[in-house]
């Protein structure tokens, strides 16, 4: 089989499933395996314990899938608009997450890619990921020459950095991509953007002091240090990507990742209002259901303790207040105090 053309078919495939980006990589993550394990020792994970447990996973992608030797590697872009939400009262949630759960839409396309090999192939070996598994997403669309890493940690690209990540592991020895030159230069506007100095270093981020790690995957109390600074971000913080010189030239992404429920400019209050039922209702199908109403509401209350002061945000978080966990009840109190302040 000529497998340079099949690549080359294999990328048309992608474009017409709506993928933005599609290149090849050979399933080796080199150094950036050694730089992975550093950060773990480090402790730069926090509490994600996962990523130290499944660390040899990703270094060996055959583990996770036997006979993989390629990686196809594919981007999508998501930005939903450019607004920004920095009016009083108004919740600032990541724009990955006010739209559908990404992890569906791309495995379901991913899937969609395999079927289409499948009938020029035949049987192959493959396996699909989209953040669902230990995959070193980010190096692997580098190699394939999909975009370079940028000092935020995020994929970049010259069409900014608004893109979902996919991969397909398989046994089809595809040619691979050659990798692209990186374009961040002297430009450190991403460290200095970051709200709470996640950023400690060009291409490092301590996950602990990270705004989204706060908001998503830190079950337990915020810590009090950082909460100021968490201003009116309920979920996830996109900061380091707004600042970045790269983005201006990025444009709306799929329709499948359209705000719903309103998220793009949803109120505080409102928000803090919902049941738990409506919690699981309203976000059906979105990834921010997977932190549960405890959470949701924890980020909420101090969000509001970063706004003013109002007779109906005293009346709110008192009423929370009444019937809260401990954990809610702590930030809620941080909240009335700081407002009180």
């Amino acid at each position: 089989m000529d497998y340079a053309a099949l690549k080359e078919t294999i990328r048309e495939a992608g474009k017409k499933l709506g993928f933005a980006a599609l290149g090849v990589a050979r399933a080796e993550p080199g150094q950036a395996i050694d730089h992975l394990r550093e950060w773990l020792a480090e402790g730069c994970h926090g509490e994600m314990d996962y990523m130290a447990r499944h660390a040899e996973l990703r270094a060996n992608p055959a583990q996770l899938q036997p006979g993989t030797l390629t990686v196809i590697s594919a981007a999508i872009d998501y930005l939903p608009h450019k607004k920004h939400n920095d009016q009083p009262g108004q919740a600032a949630i990541s724009r990955y997450a006010q739209g559908r759960d990404y992890h569906k839409v791309i495995r379901s396309r991913l899937q969609k890619l395999a079927d289409a090999i499948a009938a020029i192939t035949g049987p192959f070996g493959y396996r699909v990921f989209s953040d669902s598994a230990p995959v070193m997403e980010v190096e692997f669309a580098r190699q394939a020459g999909i975009g370079w890493r940028g000092k935020h940690t995020l994929l970049l690209s010259k069409q900014g950095s608004w893109r979902f990540l996919g991969d397909i592991y398989t046994d089809l020895p595809l040619p691979p991509d050659s990798p692209t030159d990186g374009h961040c230069g002297s430009c450190t506007a991403c460290l200095s953007a970051c709200p709470t100095g996640a950023i400690v270093a060009p291409y490092k981020v301590d996950a602990r002091r990270c705004i989204s790690y706060l908001t998503i995957e830190l079950a337990g109390p915020i810590p009090e240090a950082f909460r100021p600074m968490i201003g009116n971000r309920i979920y996830g913080c996109d900061d380091c990507q707004l600042c970045c010189p790269w983005n201006r030239f990025a444009q709306l992404g799929d329709p499948d990742f359209s705000p719903r429920q309103g998220l793009d400019q949803a109120n505080l209050l409102e928000l803090f209002a919902w049941t738990e039922a409506q919690f699981e209702q309203r976000l059906a199908g979105n990834p921010i259901r997977r932190i549960g109403h405890e959470r949701w509401l924890r980020n909420i209350a101090v969000a509001l303790g970063n706004g003013s002061r109002s007779a109906p945000t005293i009346s709110a978080l008192k009423t929370r207040a009444e019937s809260a966990s401990p954990l809610l009840l702590e930030h809620i109190e941080w909240a009335l105090s700081r407002l009180a302040g």
